[in-house]
C-alpha cells in the first residue's frame, strides 16, 4: 500500500513534468509565431501546432464528457470559445487563451500538491514493517497481517507496528510522532505500547492486543486519507452553481451572437460572435471551481500542520462561527493522571521519613493513588521483608514490614485503628500515612492541570467564543476548583453522560453554534451531538476519537486556538475569492456584451482571475 502510495505520488510529479515541457514548447511556437521570424504559410501552423499542444486535454476532456452526457462544463465552454477564435481569424487569442487556461490549471496542480504534501507528511508515522515471531524464528510481515496475541519483536530504531503489551525486555520508547509529547517514557513488562511509538535503546517483546486496522495511528491516518470527502457547505454550493451556471451563459452566448443581427442585420455577425466567444471564455467558473476546494484543503492542511486532524472542510466552516465551547475536565483540561501535588508534615517529623513510610505502605499495591506515591518517591522496597500485607476496600492499606507497622489511607481508615490525625482540607485525594501507630503527615493526591490549559481558555474569549462551561461526572469541590484556577465561570459536575446530553441541547438552544472537546468513551455522546465534536488524540479513547469531527493530536488545548484562527482565516478568503471572481466576471461580461472588451480581457477574466484567487488560497498556509 505504501509503495503503490510512492509510485501514485511519483506518476503525479511525471505528469506535471510533461505538462510544464508541452506548455514551454507551445509558448516558444507562439512566442515564434507573434514576432514573424518565420515564413508566413509557416505561422498558421505554428498556432495550429501551439494550440494542440496547450488544448488537447481541454478538447478530449469536452469530447469525453459530451459522450457521458455532462456537456456543459469549463471544458466545453474553452473549446466552443478557442475554436470559434479561429474560425473568425483569431489564432493569436485562442491560442493564449489555452496556454495561459492550462498554465493556471498546472499552477493549481502544483498548488494542491504542495498542500496535500503538508497533510501526507501526518501518514509518514505508519509503521512499515513488522518482525513476527514463528517458532523462533523471525519473519518481517506487513503489520496488517498480524493478528490478536501473535508475537512481535521490536528492535531500537524501529516503529512498534500495532498495539500491544510487553511481555519481555524494558526500553524506553518515543511517543512524539502521536501524542507530541518529546519526553520518550520508559516501559517494561506489562506495559501497553502503541503503534508508531519508536523504540529508542533496547529490542522488547510484544504480545498484539490490537489488529492494524483498529489501532488509533491507523484511524489517524484514515481521518487524514478522507478529510476531504466531508465537503463544506461552499463547496457543495459552487459544485451546484457551476452545473446550472454553465448552460445559462452557454444560451446566452448563443443570444448574443445571433439575436442582435436580427434586428441590425447580419453585415457585422462574425462581431457578435466574437463578442459571444469573449462572453464564453469570460463566463468560465474556473477561478471558483478551482479555488473554492483548494482553499478548503488548505485549511485542512494548515490545522493538520498545527496538530489538528480535520475530517472534512464542512467543519471548518462551523468552526468559524461557534459562539460556545464546552469542555470535559479530566484528560481534557488535565492531565487525566494523578500525581503528588502537596506533602504536609506533622511537626517534628521530615519529609524523607513520611516518603519512605508511604513507599513501604504502597508498595505493593495497584491502585493509580499508590502507583503516583511510588513515582513520587522513585525508589524501591524489598517485599521480601513485608511479611503481612492487608489491603482495606475503600480506605487503604495495612503493612508489616520487619518490625514496623505503616497504613497509608484516608480518614475512615485511621479512625478505624484509633489514631489521632489533623484532618486535610485540600482538593485532591488525600492518603494520611502512619507508623507504629504515629500520624506522619498527610499527601494530596491530585489530577495536574494541563500547563496551556488558563491561557487556553483566556484566549478563546479573545477569539470570539462567548460562553465557556466545563461538564464533568467528578465532585463539585474538584470541578470548581480547577475551574476556577483555569478561567471558567460555568461548571456543572456530578453529571452521568445522559446528563451531559441533555446540557449540551440546552446550550446550543441557547447560546447558537457549539464545540464539545472530550477524551473519554463518556464523553462520545457529547462530542456526536455537539455542532462540533473535537477529541484528544493522545489520551482520548477509540471511541471518542471514532465520533469527534477533529483531533487534537497532541491534546493541547491551544491548539483549539490555532484552528478557530484557521478557520475564521480561510472562511475569509473562500468569501474573497468568491466576490473577487464573480465581480471581475460580471464586470467583463457586461463590457464584452458591449463590444467593449476584447479576447484578452477575457483570458484575463479567467485564468488571470483563477491565478489570483489560488495565490489568495494558499495565504492560508502563511502565519
Amino acid at each position: 500500500m505504501e509503495n503503490c502510495r510512492d509510485c501514485n505520488k511519483e506518476e503525479q510529479e511525471e505528469n506535471i513534468k510533461l505538462e510544464i515541457i508541452k506548455l514551454v514548447i507551445a509558448l516558444l511556437m507562439f512566442i515564434i509565431a507573434i514576432v514573424k521570424i518565420v515564413p508566413e504559410k509557416i505561422i498558421i501552423w505554428l498556432y495550429v501546432i501551439a494550440y494542440l499542444l496547450s488544448g488537447y486535454g481541454v478538447l478530449i476532456k469536452s469530447l469525453k464528457n459530451i459522450f457521458k452526457g455532462e456537456i456543459f462544463d469549463e471544458n466545453f465552454l474553452m473549446s466552443i470559445a478557442t475554436i470559434g477564435a479561429f474560425a473568425i481569424n483569431e489564432p493569436i487569442e485562442a491560442v493564449a487563451v489555452m496556454i495561459f487556461y492550462n498554465l493556471g490549471e498546472l499552477f493549481q496542480d502544483i498548488a494542491t500538491n504542495k498542500s496535500k504534501k503538508s497533510i501526507i507528511s501526518l501518514m509518514n508515522i505508519k509503521p512499515k514493517i513488522a518482525n513476527l515471531k514463528v517458532d523462533n524464528q523471525i519473519k518481517i510481515v506487513d503489520p496488517e497481517e498480524l493478528k490478536i496475541n501473535d508475537i512481535i519483536i521490536v528492535k531500537p530504531g524501529e516503529k512498534v507496528p500495532v498495539d500491544g503489551i510487553v511481555i519481555s525486555g524494558e526500553s524506553f520508547v518515543n511517543t512524539s510522532s502521536i501524542t507530541g509529547e518529546p519526553v520518550p517514557r520508559r516501559v517494561n513488562v506489562n506495559d501497553e505500547v502503541l503503534a508508531g511509538s519508536i523504540n529508542e535503546n533496547n529490542a522488547i517483546e510484544l504480545k498484539v492486543i490490537k489488529e492494524f486496522k483498529d489501532t488509533a495511528i491507523n484511524e489517524i491516518i484514515e481521518l487524514v486519507k478522507d478529510s476531504n470527502k466531508n465537503k463544506s457547505k461552499t463547496e457543495l454550493f459552487i459544485t451546484k452553481f457551476a452545473k446550472i451556471y454553465t448552460p445559462i451563459v452557454v444560451l446566452l452566448a448563443v443570444v448574443l451572437a445571433f439575436v442582435p443581427p436580427i434586428f441590425v442585420g447580419f453585415e457585422n455577425i462574425s462581431e457578435w460572435i466574437r463578442r459571444a466567444l469573449v462572453f464564453l471564455v469570460t463566463s468560465c467558473p474556473c477561478a471558483l471551481v478551482l479555488s473554492i476546494p483548494l482553499g478548503y484543503f488548505a485549511g485542512i492542511g494548515k490545522a493538520g500542520k498545527e496538530g489538528i486532524l480535520v475530517k472534512g472542510s464542512t467543519y471548518l466552516d462551523v468552526v468559524a462561527k461557534a459562539k460556545a465551547i464546552v469542555l470535559d475536565k479530566t484528560g481534557t483540561i488535565t492531565k487525566g493522571s494523578f500525581e503528588v501535588t502537596k506533602i504536609i508534615l506533622e511537626e517534628g517529623v521530615e519529609e524523607k521519613e513520611l516518603l519512605e513510610s508511604a513507599l513501604i505502605a504502597e508498595s505493593m499495591s495497584n491502585h493509580p493513588i499508590a502507583k503516583s506515591i511510588l513515582n513520587k518517591v522513585n525508589s524501591t522496597v524489598d517485599t521480601q521483608e513485608i511479611t503481612e500485607y492487608n489491603e482495606i476496600a475503600g480506605m487503604g492499606v495495612k503493612v508489616k514490614y520487619k518490625e514496623d507497622e505503616f497504613l497509608a489511607g484516608n480518614s475512615k481508615l485511621l479512625k478505624s485503628e484509633n489514631i489521632e490525625y489533623h484532618a486535610c482540607e485540600e482538593v485532591g485525594a488525600i492518603v494520611y500515612v502512619v507508623k507504629n501507630k504515629k500520624y506522619l503527615g498527610t499527601i494530596v493526591i491530585s489530577d495536574i492541570i494541563k500547563e496551556d490549559s488558563k491561557d487556553a481558555i483566556e484566549n478563546l474569549k479573545k477569539n470570539g467564543i462567548e460562553k465557556i462551561y466545563m461538564l464533568t461526572g467528578d465532585n463539585k469541590k474538584v470541578a470548581e476548583s480547577v475551574a476556577k484556577n483555569v478561567g471558567i465561570e460555568e461548571v456543572y459536575s456530578n453529571l452521568l453522560p445522559n446528563e451531559k446530553q441533555e446540557k449540551i441541547k440546552e446550550i446550543k438552544e441557547k447560546v447558537g453554534t457549539t464545540i464539545a472537546v472530550g477524551d473519554g468513551i463518556n464523553d462520545s455522546p457529547l462530542l456526536s451531538l455537539a455542532d462540533i465534536g473535537i477529541s484528544i488524540g493522545n489520551t482520548g479513547s477509540d471511541l471518542a476519537i471514532e465520533t469527534s469531527d477533529m483531533v487534537i493530536m497532541d491534546g493541547k488545548l491551544s491548539n483549539i486556538n490555532k484552528l478557530i484562527k484557521t478557520s475564521k482565516k480561510t472562511k475569509k478568503i473562500v468569501m474573497q475569492n468568491i466576490y473577487f471572481a464573480i465581480g471581475i466576471k460580471v464586470l467583463v461580461l457586461i463590457l464584452g456584451a458591449l463590444g467593449i472588451s476584447t479576447m484578452w480581457e477575457a483570458v484575463f477574466a479567467d485564468v488571470g482571475v483563477t491565478f489570483i484567487t489560488v495565490l489568495n488560497a494558499l495565504r492560508i498556509f502563511r502565519r
